[in-house]
């Protein structure tokens, strides 16, 4: 796992403490999203579909830091949008510092060269560069040539001035494994802290619908990528049985409070990934008003195709906090690439206004299915 021990710890010391305390329901990642605005128009994302008011808009350095307190999550993600766009940012950073809480600030790092003297190395900051493959793979994904020497180049100088650095990686349709294997090892040789990497979810809002991949595509994909890294020592910023659970081993439901949204409208129901469903004015109110009974892959058509970490990396973990020994199995032998896989949940009755929860079956085992991987 590519997390330094003293953040495993502090986020132990957090998950038992909410234990303890009987706590069902807790944050694990604040998603902090200041800003919609970007210097990229990727294929994938829809957040810059916004007409330029909107666009425009910035959290302040006081509702951003209200939002941690509020929210009181050990980890703190700020993706956007671009958010070094954002001319507080560094106020922003240094306020959560101050507070102790690990602060990831994703970005695509065409602004880092030029921004990284307004930031002091810290172990609570980590920059999360995006990158979605080598060369080819990423300026095709972002939709513009150039972009990933620029990353690339940027990282080596955060590394070089101490920085924690990571790359956080989609994956679309077409992947295909060995291609992805290549560029972890590269990752490694780039010297990163570790590899967040995760199926891209398909946002109502993209402009490119065709290029999101599906459950059991994701799954023979990541069976595929682990089969091909048995024996090396990738440093991936992720649960071991979430990775089991990318390779179709473990059958979980989406936790989508475990990673809350923040952004410009307000504490955006239910996730982060989905962004037409209304907001509420406070953390609070977010808990306890948002329908949660209606939302995970068995429950919602908007949600069956979802394998990303910020929906479910927090059961993981939670599966982690209550199953230690199944836990250290999956982190000592790493995912199994062999064998049934859990089935997909398939929507078998249409939804009409208003009425849920929504009926699925599930499908025979994808291992019934003839699998091709690379």
């Amino acid at each position: 796992m590519g997390v330094p021990l003293r953040q495993q710890m502090a986020v132990g010391r957090y998950l038992l403490k909410q234990k303890i305390k009987g706590i069902k329901r807790y944050p694990l990642v604040l998603m902090l999203e200041p800003l919609f605005q970007c210097n990229l128009a990727c294929a994938g994302c829809g957040k810059i579909d916004y007409p330029k008011e909107i666009l425009e808009k910035r959290l302040s350095v006081d509702e951003c830091l209200q939002a941690v307190d509020e929210c009181g999550a050990p980890i703190i993600s700020i993706p956007g949008g671009e958010p070094l766009l954002h001319k507080e940012m560094p106020q922003i950073v240094e306020g959560i510092i101050e507070r102790r809480k690990f602060v990831y600030l994703c970005t695509n790092a065409l602004l880092l060269k030029k921004r990284i003297k307004d930031y002091t190395p810290s172990p609570y900051l980590t920059f999360s560069v995006h990158l979605d493959g080598l060369k080819e793979r990423h300026d095709e994904a972002v939709c513009q040539d150039g972009t990933f020497d620029r990353a690339v180049e940027a990282i080596q100088i955060a590394l070089q001035k101490g920085f924690r650095v990571t790359v956080n990686c989609t994956l679309f349709d077409g992947e295909e494994a060995d291609h992805v294997a290549e560029f972890l090892d590269y990752a490694m040789e780039l010297g990163v802290e570790g590899v967040t990497i995760s199926p891209g979810f398909s946002y109502e809002r993209a402009p490119n619908q065709d290029v999101f991949i599906k459950n059991s595509t994701t799954k023979r994909l990541f069976r595929g990528i682990f089969r091909i890294g048995k024996n090396k020592k990738w440093r991936l910023n992720h649960s071991s049985l979430y990775l089991d659970f990318l390779a179709g081993n473990q059958k979980y439901d989406c936790t989508p409070w475990g990673n809350p949204t923040r952004n410009i409208f307000g504490w955006q129901k239910p996730c982060y990934l989905l962004s037409d469903e209304g907001y509420s004015d406070s953390f609070q109110g977010l808990m306890e008003e948002t329908p949660w009974e209606n939302y995970g892959s068995a429950k919602n058509p908007k949600c069956s195709n979802c394998m990303a970490h910020c929906g479910y990396e927090a059961t993981a973990v939670s599966d982690t906090l209550n199953n230690p020994f199944k836990a250290l199995v999956a982190n000592l032998r790493g995912p199994r690439t062999e064998g049934p896989m859990v089935a997909d949940p398939q929507l078998v009755s249409t939804i009409e206004a208003g009425e849920f929860p929504i009926k699925f079956e599930q499908k025979k085992s994808v291992q019934q299915e003839e699998e091709t991987v690379n």
